[in-house]
């Protein structure tokens, strides 16, 4: 190749490179505006002032799923037990062993029927959900930019954008995303983000009975999460991972991942 073709050609390539690099950031900004757009947000609402996240005191949860009832109904998530946006799983520990289950993501709660005859050392409930992470593998994975994050901490799918390639759903390390067989796109807890901006709670929040989940903004220094987060020991899920997750966990064990 000559040398002014070798030089033409590197340039090509170079300005493809460019392009292709920032598009997902520009596609993603797009996207935050067509977000900051949408009329059920208010016009004078400062996005930089707001992070929002959730806490979930295990040691309130029963295991009543009325939660997962509540996010199915409010999201129109597919009844199929396959289908969850928030689900719940039990912990029960018997000496060294740890069994898990969770029938239908806990959407009828759990019954003791097909349970050992020993009682367990120890049971627990653990609600699961989208994460809602600083450093998403969701959004660093997708390779149109339909995943992304809003400037107040939410992760969320563009069901316009998004072309069910489920990159993101074998990345997330949580396993809280799905390929909507409905939509044909990928699927996830929003932590209700339509609801949020007109003051309302999610609707799992609102709807628990014992109030084992709570809903905030983690900017809000003086608000019932920050004081939660300050009063109660707390642990993130999969912290090794440095995914800095927004749902904060008190009272659960080790074996819980």
């Amino acid at each position: 190749m000559a040398d002014a073709s070798r030089r033409d050609f590197l340039k090509t390539l170079g300005t493809a490179c460019v392009a292709i690099a920032l598009a997902p950031l520009a596609e993603k900004l797009a996207l935050a505006d067509e977000v900051a757009s949408d009329k059920q947000i208010p016009a004078d609402y400062d996005w930089s002032k707001h992070k929002w996240g959730m806490a979930i005191d295990v040691e309130k949860c029963i295991g009543c799923g009325h939660c997962v009832v509540a996010c199915k109904e409010e999201n129109g998530v597919p009844k199929e037990p396959f289908y969850f946006r928030t689900w719940v799983e039990r912990y029960q520990q018997y000496g060294e062993e740890t069994v898990v289950d969770s029938p239908n993501g806990g959407y009828e709660g759990f019954s003791l029927e097909n349970q050992r005859e020993e009682k367990p050392d120890k049971s627990f409930f653990v609600p699961k959900l989208c994460n809602a992470c600083e450093h998403s593998p969701c959004v660093q994975v997708c390779p149109v930019g339909a995943t992304f994050e809003t400037p107040d901490g939410a992760v969320l799918v563009d069901a316009e954008y998004c072309i069910g390639c489920r990159y993101c759903i074998q990345a997330c390390p949580y396993g809280t995303r799905f390929l909507n067989p409905i939509t044909g796109v990928a699927d996830k807890c929003t932590l209700c983000y339509h609801r949020i901006h007109d003051g309302r709670q999610p609707a799992c929040v609102e709807n628990c009975p014992t109030q084992a989940r709570l809903f905030g903004d983690l900017k809000d220094k003086q608000g019932p999460l920050n004081q939660f987060l300050r009063e109660h020991k707390i642990h993130v899920l999969k912290p090794h991972l440095n995914t800095y997750p927004k749902v904060f966990y008190h009272g659960i064990d080790k074996e819980v991942r």
